[in-house]
């Protein structure tokens, strides 16, 4: 949509014009139609396709398929910032508006600079013009409101923000962004990849942001044979207190440093404690002196790309003092080191109802319930209209309904569901417990089953709240002043209610009333909220603030995604014991077996140095005349240490490290080498080493159709057992199904997890009429298994390779696995008939074939068969299952 034709003309009506992230959503989705192309860097499509298990009928994920590990909002989020960074070329935010937004109409609409005043100063200066206005006029930027696109504008580096909701995984987002860019970096050697990252984690929560991105499961981010350099090259730091620096090696690589902006920034934290005036400034003279060693450390750091986690601490509430400070580091850094991007996470897009216009991921908290990260509200919160007075009825009647509703609702692990009450002061907490205690009382509860925490509260109580994630836990109703908002994630809370009036500051009603929202795998039943009518009108201008939409229209969202918990029934399952061809790569000997340098001539660099006077020329001219001859001077060389050199060469080919430094030492003697000799080096290293050859071999294989070890130990009502958890869509949910629901199954085929996600109907009635045919000759055949919805690495070996129409690696699962007693196996693939003739899915297509090749490899153990269906399967189909059945003979 645009605004009306005629560049910055004023008349006619103005029509809404999309924001950079809609736009920048529209051509990252066809990017990723196309397979996320990359003639330079292939690799970043292996990497994005590898996060959706398998390959699901129908549109990408969510409509269907399997998230391996990433969340879509993560997943979206991952591929908007490789657009930018492969496609668009990592361009200022500026430079982006200018390519997306082609009329300069367009862009100003873009910006928020609609109004007449900016179109009039465009008209007279051109966009270029106000632009530069805006920058560099103070009064005029305060005047308009302009603080936050003037801080957008002004950088001088690549600065991105990706504002995702809550519960949405923004730490684990940044770790995924530089795992990939790591391990591109070591896929593409000196290809402009960040090298090295900062983390800037928000105050004092740097412990549980660092935990959180040493646990991240990176293998289930990136692909095996990219995993594995990664995590050898990786080295993850945090700063601590009292350290005087960072323990990183001055310009390495593959360092992840992890901080708060304190411990690093320029202006170092005051000292405040009881000392006389020289203590004091030489204590605040060595607070300084450590965060610039600590600075220092980082600006020596290579490729350096910059995370800001939770940026709305510096963006939001407090944009001007702390955002100056964070941002005057930033800035010295860029100065210092080549900063190669810096990447922000938020829950909000706004900043005081402005939006942020470096936003380009934008994942609100609609969309959160919608794919149910978040559990749903709709219908669900409650406002009421009592004076202060009747506070204790409220919060009485809050008590009565919760349990009535949510009494006997609990997790997977037991834990019971719980309710927050927030309170503006303590005083108001204890006037209203004795009345919260009565109403837990009537439902059937001990006083034991209330606890409060707050300024005041014991080391017990504080005890007891940080053990609330515990199932043991007997506390059901949780009573808080100024706690419990930002940060507080506990699974089982399923409700909060706000008593009395509180305070606005810092969006406190927003953070306290969301606290239930966070979804639990599996979890089905809605959150609750209650509300009394002054914090109705605060939490919905909160709302419209931070994300854009109000409490009318999240009391309407519906969820189009659920969550649920499979656990892993049967684990004893023998591999297939397959033989599968092989290629693989054999060095071609040399004859010499000693490596060996010739260091290259070398041409120094030189400059010329001529001395001129001024002299007087006819008319009195006034003209520079060479005094003397010209002198030539010689420049020097940059050299390495011969250990330096030797790293270098070995990890790049993988070379015995040792032979290599013997080489070097050999050839320079005083141990120096000049870094313009590292490329001669390398190719007389590869010459030396010998070209491969490719050959082609047969190898045995066990196919282990379950791998325990890669499913998550987790406790269920009391037991421990291994789980995983998948999210589909709702729509969908008749497919979910579990061994309870199918009759006539004595044998206890199938299930060795459950329930089953089928994706289709056709392979839910697939399933059920198998079931229904072995169930009658139970002696003919072992089990039958569901694998489609399953392909992760890490829980099964069962993923075959295939090369596209465009000769690109693919891996996909079959449906069904079905072992005879014989000892023979059959694979099923399940497809929509309009496949039939597709030349990649079809009867006839690459993935049949590769299938068929193997088959035919394993003749006498193996066999395939393609079924295919529209709501239910062919009887003829069957009947082809039924005659594998027969043994042979």
């Amino acid at each position: 949509m645009a605004i009306c034709p005629g560049g910055f003309g004023s008349a006619g009506n103005v029509s809404p014009v999309a924001e950079l992230h809609e736009v920048l959503a529209e051509r990252v989705r066809i990017w990723r139609e196309q397979g996320y192309p990359h003639g330079d860097f292939p690799a970043i499509g292996e990497i994005l396709q590898f996060a959706v298990e398998g390959e699901a009928e129908g549109e990408p994920f969510p409509e269907s398929g399997t998230m391996r590990f990433l969340r879509p909002p993560q997943l979206r989020a991952l591929e908007a910032y490789w657009y930018l960074r492969l496609v668009e070329k990592t361009p200022h935010v500026a430079d982006l508006y200018a390519r997306l937004f082609d009329r300069p109409a367009d862009r100003l609409a873009a910006l928020g600079l609609e109004a007449a005043v900016f179109k009039d100063i465009a008209l007279d200066v051109g966009y270029d013009g106000l632009i530069e206005r805006i920058r560099s006029d103070d009064a005029f930027t305060r005047e308009h409101r302009l603080e936050a696109l003037r801080e957008t504008l002004a950088l001088g580096y690549p600065s991105y923000i990706l504002a995702l909701a809550m519960g949405a995984g923004k730490t684990i987002l940044i770790g995924a962004i530089i795992a990939t860019e790591f391990a591109l970096a070591i896929e593409y050697p000196d290809s402009g990849f960040i090298e090295n990252a900062l983390v800037f984690a928000p105050g004092t929560t740097i412990i549980e942001s660092l935990r959180e991105l040493a646990r991240t499961p990176y293998e289930r981010i990136l692909p095996a044979r990219l995993y594995e350099p990664y995590a050898a090259a990786l080295k993850m730091t945090f700063t601590r207190d009292g350290e005087r620096d960072i323990p990183v090696t001055r310009g390495s690589s593959f360092n992840l440093v992890v901080t708060n902006t304190e411990k690093i920034r320029i202006q170092a934290r005051a000292v405040r404690r009881q000392a006389g005036y020289l203590q004091l400034r030489a204590l605040e003279e060595e607070a300084r002196e450590v965060a610039n060693l600590r600075l220092q450390a980082i600006a020596s750091l290579p490729h350096l790309g910059i995370f800001s986690d939770e940026a709305h601490h510096t963006y939001g509430q407090s944009l001007g003092t702390e955002l100056k400070r964070v941002r005057q580091t930033v800035d010295y850094l860029s100065q210092q080191t080549n900063v190669v991007c810096v990447v922000n996470t938020t829950g909000t897009p706004y900043f005081q109802r402005q939006p942020l216009r470096d936003v380009v991921v934008w994942y609100g908290l609609g969309q959160g319930i919608r794919d149910g990260i978040l559990k749903e509200v709709a219908g669900n919160i409650q406002s009421f209209n009592f004076t202060p007075d009747q506070a204790d009825e409220f919060v009485a009647h809050v008590v009565k309904d919760f349990f009535t509703d949510y009494g006997g609702v609990t997790l997977a692990d037991g834990s019971p569901a719980r309710l927050a009450i927030y309170f503006p002061q303590v005083d108001d907490l204890r006037d209203l417990r004795p009345h919260v205690e009565l109403a837990a009382g009537q439902a059937g509860l001990p006083t034991t089953a209330v606890l409060e925490n707050h300024s005041g509260s014991t080391q017990a109580e504080i005890d007891a709240f940080n053990r609330l994630n515990d199932p043991q836990s007997p506390h059901r109703v949780i009573l808080l002043v100024n706690k419990g908002t930002e940060g507080w994630n506990c699974p089982s809370l399923f409700a909060t209610a706000l008593a009395r009036k509180l305070r606005t500051a810092n969006n406190f009603v927003l953070q306290a009333a969301s606290r239930c929202l966070r979804q639990v795998p599996g979890n089905t039943r809605p959150a609750r909220i209650y509300l009394s009518d002054a914090n109705r009108g605060i939490l919905d201008r909160q709302l419209r603030e931070t994300y854009g939409e109000s409490l009318d229209q999240l009391n309407e969202r519906r969820r189009r995604t659920a969550t649920a918990v499979i656990t892993l029934r049967k684990t004893d399952i023998d591999p297939i014991p397959l033989r599968r061809k092989r290629r693989v790569l054999v060095r071609e000997e040399t004859s010499s077996t000693v490596l060996s340098f010739t260091p290259p001539a070398l041409v120094g660099a030189t400059a010329t140095v001529s001395v001129f006077d001024v002299g007087i020329a006819a008319a009195s001219r006034r003209v520079l005349r060479q005094v003397g001859d010209a002198v030539e001077l010689d420049i020097g060389v940059d050299t390495i240490d011969a250990y330096t050199a030797a790293q270098s060469l070995a990890a790049n080919y993988r070379a015995d490290e040792w032979a290599v430094l013997d080489a070097i030492q050999n050839a320079y003697a005083d141990g120096s080498v000049p870094v313009a000799h590292l490329d001669a080096l390398a190719r007389q290293l590869e010459e030396q080493r010998g070209g491969y050859r490719q050959e082609e071999t047969d190898e045995d294989v066990p196919i282990e159709i379950v791998k325990p070890g890669g499913w998550e130990e987790r406790a269920i009502e009391g037991v421990v057992v291994r789980v995983a958890d998948i999210s589909y869509p709702v729509d969908k949910q008749h497919l979910i199904i579990g061994p309870e629901q199918i009759a006539e199954n004595t044998a206890n085929y199938g299930f060795h997890y459950a329930p089953y996600n089928f994706d289709s109907n056709p392979e839910a009635d697939f399933f059920e009429k198998v079931l229904r045919l072995l169930n009658m000759a139970p002696a003919d055949v072992h089990d039958i298994f569901f694998t489609g919805a399953v392909t992760d690495p890490g829980k099964t070996d069962l993923t075959f390779a295939y090369r596209d129409a465009d000769g690109r690696l693919r891996h996909y699962t079959p449906d069904f696995v079905v072992r005879a007693n014989d000892g023979r196996w059959l694979l099923v693939e399940i497809k929509m008939t309009a496949k039939r003739n597709d030349p990649i899915e079809g009867s006839g297509g690459l993935k049949a074939k590769a299938l068929e090749a193997l088959a035919a490899q394993n003749s006498e153990l193996l066999s395939y068969r393609m079924v295919f269906a529209d709501s239910e399967v062919d009887p003829r189909d069957m009947t082809t299952i039924s005659s594998f059945l027969q043994p042979p003979g």
